[in-house]
């Protein structure tokens, strides 16, 4: 939490002081968001990317065009929907679902996402609350699945898939 709380000082200073006003720059700003757990404020630099710097082709500007911006935005994206950056003490790979998920995106559904450590991931919410998680991996491994305040330890074995219900993850 401190090292989070300064990370968060130093990212809203550099707002403050003429920061992400490049399509680059503010891909960077959605991840450093999503990262910190804020949705909404990830949202809203989703907005203003495309608002400011994304041509009608969906090219970013930085001025002039710049790949990173397109392929920061949909990393910061996939960062507001899953993270999986940690491993617990033992190893094993940390799932977090919907760490940073906007107020604006009560109801959606996402099919096929990896983590780290090679699973495969689906997860339907509605209402801004999670409904269903299907995980997939292509060789044996365990995860920590992790939503909110509840966390679940998951075993997975080739070809076989494991469907967790609810925002409790049973």
């Amino acid at each position: 939490p401190e090292l989070f709380s300064a990370a968060r000082k130093t990212i809203d200073t550099r707002l403050a002081n003429g920061g992400a006003r490049t399509g680059w720059s503010r891909a960077w700003t959605i991840s450093f968001m999503a990262r910190l757990g804020d949705g909404d404020k990830a949202y809203h630099h989703c907005t203003e990317l495309l608002r400011r710097s994304t041509h009608i082709n969906l090219f970013d500007t930085h001025p002039p065009f710049q790949i990173d911006g397109n392929f920061g935005f949909t990393a910061g994206v996939y960062e507001m929907l899953l993270q999986s950056h940690c491993r617990d003490p033992k190893g094993h790979v940390i799932i977090d679902l919907l760490p940073s998920l906007p107020s604006s995106w009560k109801d959606g559904d996402v099919r096929g996402i990896r983590t780290r450590g090679g699973c495969e991931v689906n997860m339907q919410w509605n209402d801004g609350k999670l409904v269903s998680t299907l995980l997939q991996s292509d060789y044996a491994t365990t995860v920590i699945v992790r939503h909110k305040d509840t966390t679940r330890m998951v075993k997975l074995l080739p070809g076989k898939s494991v469907r967790l219900a609810g925002h409790k993850l049973k």
